[in-house]
């Protein structure tokens, strides 16, 4: 029996599976440009799940620039592995791994892991691709397809992407958090999710405010299949992963992970233990629960980051929604929810901006990732972690890229 985990490691534990999102955006902000779209490019050669293998050695300069950072990262801040690929305008700079996925089974670069949040940016995009189709309009309200909503004719698709509808996160509910750290393994079903957040009022009046919420994906994701009649996974794959040519980013609808798999581990619970097959399925909907490589992670955070799949419009409201100016504390929503908004960073659409770089950092069940691009540089950095029993607390791997993105763009920090 696992020892009961005392009360502060499970707040933070918790706040952790946030995907670091708060994190990021708690942060005082840097005055560094708004990201800008780069300019058409001929395709890359290698991108992808393609030739995800450790970069041919022997290294010089930036190559082995980052591959020197990254090993330092690892040993300063005691991670368990690394994953790493570096790309700039789509090719290959490095790609390395580091570390074990378990005790004498060294990690590769290969491994596949738990990509979490990367899946709402995904969505995010798949969403704006409708719209550019017409099939749906961004500004819709959603009491057609989502009913069951409280004040659905309020809420519209925009506001479940950007994070404005003011419903709760059940991430961040106790009640939630108890049961999840007594049952990792337990199978949630949207319904069950949506419960928490349905028995509270609302923080605001939806569209007048910013706090981050899972649920709005959860529900996005439902709307997306009653619109279009297509299940969630297909959906992303017709319109986004399969285009970008990301062939080893999967839904599961189980716990499995397809071989060869980084493991992970975490104290979450209070106890240093293996945790690479606690269900995720409370992350977000049935048919968005994915694993990925970090090859696929630097493709996805050039294609995503760079708009290649949506119009220069779109791409507009990919990097602001409505949200900037938001995330005001009032006398219902505390300044630790509703989080400020600035044009430095800020909650895009189904992306975090910060700075000049669009990232997503999915963080939960001792799994840390990030997919950052910078359009300034057309500069792509993946990263997956996992932690050691002394590992300290928050995203590692968003640790890691900021030391990197420090060496390859000084002028433009990607702030931890």
């Amino acid at each position: 029996m696992t020892p009961p985990t005392p009360p502060r490691r499970r707040t933070r534990a918790r706040a952790a599976a946030l995907g670091a999102a708060l994190l990021a955006l708690a942060l005082p902000s840097t005055s560094v440009a708004a990201p800008k779209p780069a300019a058409p490019r001929e395709a890359a050669p290698r991108h992808g799940s393609e030739a995800c293998d450790r970069t041919p050695g022997p290294l010089s300069g930036d190559a082995r620039r980052v591959l020197d950072i990254a090993r330092k990262a690892r040993k300063d801040l005691k991670l368990n592995a690394v994953l790493l690929r570096v790309t700039v305008d789509g090719r290959e700079l490095v790609t390395g791994a580091l570390g074990e996925s378990m005790t004498g089974v060294p990690a590769q670069p290969d491994m596949h892991f738990r990509a979490g949040s990367v899946a709402f940016a995904h969505i995010g995009t798949a969403l704006l691709r409708l719209v550019e189709q017409r099939r749906v309009g961004l500004d819709d309200t959603v009491e057609r397809w989502l009913p069951e909503v409280p004040r659905a004719g309020e809420i519209t698709l925009r506001m479940l992407a950007n994070n404005t509808s003011g419903l709760h996160d059940y991430v961040t509910d106790p009640a939630f958090g108890a049961e999840l750290t007594a049952h990792p393994f337990k199978q949630w079903t949207p319904d069950e999710l949506l419960a928490f957040p349905f028995s509270h009022d609302f923080w605001y009046d939806p569209g007048t405010n910013w706090s981050y919420s899972h649920a709005n994906y959860l529900l996005l994701r439902r709307a997306l299949e009653r619109i279009t009649g297509t299940r969630i996974d297909r959906l992303v794959r017709e319109l986004v992963t399969g285009p970008l040519g990301l062939r080893e980013t999967r839904n599961s609808f189980t716990p499995e992970i397809p071989e060869p798999v980084l493991h992970a581990f975490t104290s979450d619970r209070g106890l240093y233990e293996e945790s690479t097959f606690w269900n995720p399925s409370w992350t977000t909907g049935p048919g968005a629960v994915i694993t990925s490589t970090v090859c696929d992670m630097a493709r996805s955070a050039q294609g995503i980051g760079s708009g290649e799949l949506i119009s220069p419009r779109s791409y507009r409201v990919l990097l602001d929604p409505g949200t900037v100016g938001l995330g005001t504390p009032t006398s219902t929503c505390p300044a630790t929810i509703c989080l400020k908004q600035t044009e430095e960073r800020h909650f895009g659409l189904g992306v975090i901006v910060s700075g000049g770089w669009l990232l997503q950092n999915p963080s939960f069940s001792g799994y840390a990732a990030l997919q950052a691009y910078l359009p300034e540089k057309r500069l792509a950095i993946a990263v997956s972690a996992t932690k050691t029993a002394t590992t300290g607390e928050g995203n590692m791997a968003q640790v890691v890229a900021g030391r990197i993105a420090a060496a390859l763009a000084p002028e433009d920090p990607l702030v931890p």
